[in-house]
């Protein structure tokens, strides 16, 4: 923190906001105290502001930005979460967030509107200048997560037959340069994608030389459409920092950079994870009534499986009734079979993610993980046979469980890889429905096969 506000640090050693910091704003804004207000907020950088709003109460989201006026950093309202920033802009009027909407890059406001209702949408565009309201109209044309929504439309672009004299001093009293840039882009009158020059070659050139004789036309751009997963695997496969985006006529339509990118790889790594979880899409700023009819979907389908395996255990009722050490044991072969499954499913859900799994290799990857899954179902059948024969004295017992064992842990590794790789043929999201499948397959082969052998062997 600096000037006023040094006594207060923001943050403690961990990294998050500090109490008393956090406090001390809360009891300024309930003091109507603008000035002690603006004295702990004006100079905080946009992620920090961002992080204190998320931290504040709804209303005190609301008082801070309007005791901040025209000083409030629009640069913020991107890093919020969405709950948050859907919240925020509503706060604010038409007229303010367009405002905002000026002082950012061309992706960051397409971020900001695409999840408000079309008639805020309407209302917000109509406050900015003809040019600027075109362009996002555009872009909020293209499909979601799509490379159009993410791409920058502020960009440089220069006919080939300019000499590098020329295109810096265009530069130089040029008013509508994007704000970061690394490369500048090569058209022809069309607007047709040639080339690009980078910044570090043009300002080594010498003046009279023409753009078109040190352009570089090996360019790999991405199509207006793609999907934002595709974009971050073609950053990441080829290194780039940025990239043109091109329509179906080859016309130059935008860029992506790669702090576009980090944002995309961010949110996809989080939206695989929550869906994973069953919790996709939902955020700590979520309302109670929003958090519980997301969860309950995910905890239906829990449920339905969970009765599917009782209906398998119901079957060999009479078969438990004889031997109380079943009731005991068979959790223990579920639940070895359900870590075991998860284990492989991520693992594939991951794999098919990155495109490190695919048809080329996907008989030698289920192989692999047939041979695991059996092998260390042989290892945990020793652990498992010798832990039940010392428990109850039965050798048959420790024979039962520890086929079982091996039964399950392989059918796991089946489940937690043909599952997704299914769920992907399917066009299917293997990330939101392939836990549900693999739980119910490990649960009811794990029952079956234990309950089934010990009716089998025991009586």
């Amino acid at each position: 923190m600096q000037d006023a506000a040094t006594e207060v640090e923001l943050r403690d050693e961990e990294g998050g906001i500090r109490s008393d910091f956090l406090h001390a704003v809360s009891d300024a804004l309930e003091a109507d105290d603008t000035a002690r207000v603006r004295a702990l907020t004006l100079d905080l950088h946009e992620a920090d502001l961002a992080d204190l709003i998320q931290l504040l109460r709804p209303e005190e989201r609301a008082e801070l930005i309007a005791a901040l006026g025209e000083d409030f950093k629009a640069a913020a309202l991107p890093e919020l979460d969405e709950a948050v920033r859907d919240q925020v802009l509503e706060d604010m009027a038409p007229e303010q967030v367009a405002e905002a909407l000026q002082q950012l890059d061309s992706d960051e406001a397409v971020y900001l509107l695409e999840d408000l209702d079309k008639g805020d949408q309407k209302d917000i565009l109509a406050k900015l200048p003809y040019f600027e309201r075109i362009a996002l109209q555009r872009s909020l044309e293209y499909p979601e997560d799509s490379a159009g929504r993410i791409m920058q439309t502020d960009l440089i672009a220069v006919p080939p037959f300019w000499s590098v004299g020329q295109t810096i001093d265009y530069m130089r009293v040029a008013e509508d340069l994007p704000d970061r840039f690394y490369e500048i882009f090569v058209v022809d009158p069309a607007y047709h994608l040639i080339g690009s020059v980078a910044l570090n070659r043009l300002l080594r050139s010498k003046r009279p030389t023409t753009i078109e004789s040190i352009t570089d036309e090996g360019l790999r751009p991405i199509m207006v459409e793609a999907d934002q997963e595709e974009v971050a695997r073609q950053f990441e496969r080829y290194n780039l920092t940025s990239a043109p985006v091109i329509d179906e006529d080859k016309r130059l339509v935008g860029v992506i950079t790669a702090d576009d990118v980090v944002e995309v790889v961010q949110e996809e790594a989080s939206e695989d994870i929550l869906a994973m979880g069953g919790v996709g899409g939902e955020s700590v700023s979520d309302t109670v009534w929003e958090t519980t009819r997301l969860r309950f979907t995910w905890l239906f389908a829990n449920l339905i499986t969970a009765i599917l395996a009782s209906m398998v255990i119901s079957v060999f009722e009479a078969t438990i009734e004889q031997m109380v050490a079943l009731a005991v044991l068979m959790p223990i072969v579920a639940s070895m079979g359900g870590n075991a499954g998860t284990q492989t499913m991520t693992v594939a859900v991951r794999a098919l993610a990155t495109q490190d799994l695919g048809r080329v290799n996907a008989v030698r990857v289920i192989i692999r993980e047939s041979a695991v899954g059996l092998l260390n179902g042989l290892l945990f059948a020793v652990i498992m046979g010798g832990i039940a024969y010392f428990w109850f004295g039965s050798d048959e017992l420790g024979l039962v469980i520890g086929v079982a064992m091996v039964v399950n842990l392989c059918a796991a590794a089946l489940a937690g890889i043909l599952i997704p790789l299914g769920l992907e043929a399917l066009d299917l999201d293997p990330a939101i429905a392939s836990g549900v499948f693999v739980t119910t397959v490990t649960d009811v082969v794990g029952f079956f096969a234990f309950l089934g052998l010990a009716a089998l062997w025991l009586f």
